[in-house]
């Protein structure tokens, strides 16, 4: 370095047009006092923004601010006001970086329509419009296929970042970069891509044939030893939940700041863990994540993060985006708009047992023309509320690609399954939805005792054989939610969401169910 600094002095002096004599101490002293200038530019602390956000899970258009408890409720989030957000910041911000936390997909039919050989291909594009520079994928990304995300990778004009979801022989086969090093005016960035060590037990393992999870905190920092020499700034862009990303934090050593989703945590302003800068901005396209840094020698030396929350405008200047918007949300209202039935009263998710609950799982028992039904209450993502019901309130109620299967038990199995299920709903903590059952129990303590149980209109019968229906989601992580794994399961080509329709539609209206599980006095 010094020798390029002496070579350039003598240029410099050249460019007076006069011949200047210098011996050879001065000029040495002189390129001294150029490599100090140069070392001082160097080090003058450099602005950037991050832009985030995470879990949009394909909300296009705005909505219902749930939260507030006036009427009507204010409407909030869309990617037009997405857009008219990043577009403000970068206004008034000249180094801007925008990255999004994944789980793009899942939650709105657009997900379920084919665009560029992609389900939610059209979604991709939207946020083409953007301007995202990275993304990684989260776990509803491969809630239809790995082929499926790969194309919707494709689609995106931004780069997918992911490190440790890989096959046997270590190949990022989902067409990710394990990470990746941006220039942001000066400013090298390296962003390493993560997706949660719960993938198996969260998503559908009928899509993740093939794939195994590299070890997260040992694959995060042999990526940073890596790249570190390279880089400025390191970022981890995760998808793991903000429990597993401050255990990131608290076992790396290099990394700088982690912009994360999954657990839809709303960090008001970022939390800092060994000296670890963490972000997240909630979900459903809701907030757009705003983090303000210097960066000097290798590190970040200030910050200042917020979250941007997206009122929805009275009217905002039409564009391509806007267009686009548009188009598919007339195809949505066409297909999904048509009333089916009706409410005659709000029905509230909850793990305990549940008027909505028991309607999925009566819909998913009708599928599979069984005996009894039964879901994860999580898998139930929306309330549904008094009035007409609508195809697109069922598909937000389970906007999943699940499909009805089932399996047999003796009637002793399905007894020893409610007792299980007792044990946990007086307990809190129940995690499954029942139709078809009528039991009475007493409690002991902590314990539940089965007074009576039937099945649909008759009584148990220990000797005989009973049918059961579930989704193929639960069937694959039965040992979670069962605690055990059926002999043999059958599918159908029926998913959840057909199911439900199917149900609303046969009954027009809907009136809440009496209590399957109750207390003896």
């Amino acid at each position: 370095m010094l020798y390029h600094v002496y070579s350039s002095s003598n240029q410099l002096l050249s460019l007076f047009g006069k011949s200047v004599k210098m011996n050879r101490q001065t000029l040495f002293l002189f390129s001294i006092f150029l490599f100090s200038l140069y070392n001082i530019a160097c080090a003058q602390p450099k602005a950037l923004t991050i832009l985030h956000t995470n879990d949009l899970h394909a909300n296009f258009l705005p909505h219902e601010a749930a939260w507030i408890r006036s009427e009507p409720k204010p409407l909030v989030g869309g990617l037009l006001e997405l857009q008219y957000a990043i577009d403000s910041v970068r206004k008034t911000k000249t180094n801007v970086l925008t990255l999004d936390a994944g789980d793009d997909m899942t939650g709105n039919p657009i997900s379920e329509i084919l665009e560029k050989n992609a389900y939610g291909g059209g979604f991709i594009e939207m946020l083409n419009h953007m301007g995202y520079e990275a993304w990684t994928p989260g776990n509803h990304d491969l809630d239809i296929s790995q082929e499926n995300l790969r194309n919707l990778i494709a689609i995106a004009k931004h780069p997918a970042v992911n490190a440790n979801a890989v096959d046997s022989a270590g190949n990022h086969v989902l067409n990710t970069k394990p990470y990746i090093i941006l220039n942001k005016d000066g400013i090298r960035v390296g962003l390493i891509g993560l997706i949660t060590e719960e993938l198996f037990h969260v998503t559908n393992t009928n899509n993740l044939k093939g794939l195994k999870l590299l070890p997260v905190i040992e694959t995060t920092q042999k990526i940073i030893d890596e790249i570190d020499d390279q880089t400025d700034l390191i970022v981890a862009v995760t998808h793991k939940g903000v429990d597993e990303d401050s255990v990131l934090a608290m076992n790396t050593k290099g990394l700088d700041i982690i912009i994360g989703g999954h657990s839809h945590t709303r960090l008001k302003t970022p939390k800092f863990i060994n000296n670890v800068i963490i972000a997240q901005t909630g979900a459903n396209c809701e907030n757009l994540g705003v983090i303000d840094l210097e960066v000097e020698n290798d590190k970040v030396t200030k910050y200042n993060g917020e979250l941007v929350q997206l009122w929805k405008h009275e009217s905002l200047p039409a564009n391509d985006l806007s267009k686009l918007i548009d188009e598919f949300k007339s195809r949505i209202e066409k297909e999904y708009g048509v009333e089916v039935g009706s409410l005659t009263e709000d029905w509230k998710r909850s793990n305990n047992e549940t008027s909505i609950g028991y309607f999925v799982a009566d819909a998913i028992r009708l599928g599979g023309n069984a005996d009894l039904g039964v879901t994860n209450s999580s898998g139930i993502r929306k309330d549904l509320l008094k009035g007409p019901v609508t195809k697109l309130n069922l598909f937000e109620v389970g906007p999943f690609r699940n499909f009805v299967c089932t399996f047999s038990l003796s009637g002793k199995e399905v007894r020893a399954l409610i007792q299980k299920h007792l044990n946990a709903l007086v307990n809190n903590k129940a995690n499954l939805q029942y139709a078809g059952v009528h039991c009475t129990y007493s409690v002991n303590g902590t314990e539940a005792t089965i007074e009576k149980l039937s099945i649909g209109d008759s009584e148990l019968d220990d000797a005989k054989t009973y049918t059961v229906a579930t989704t193929d989601f639960l069937i694959n992580q039965a040992d979670k939610y069962l605690g055990f794994i059926p002999n043999a399961s059958t599918p159908t080509e029926e998913t959840m969401f057909n199911a439900m329709v199917s149900k609303v539609t046969k009954e027009k209206g809907l009136t809440t169910p009496a209590m399957q599980f109750v207390k003896a006095n």
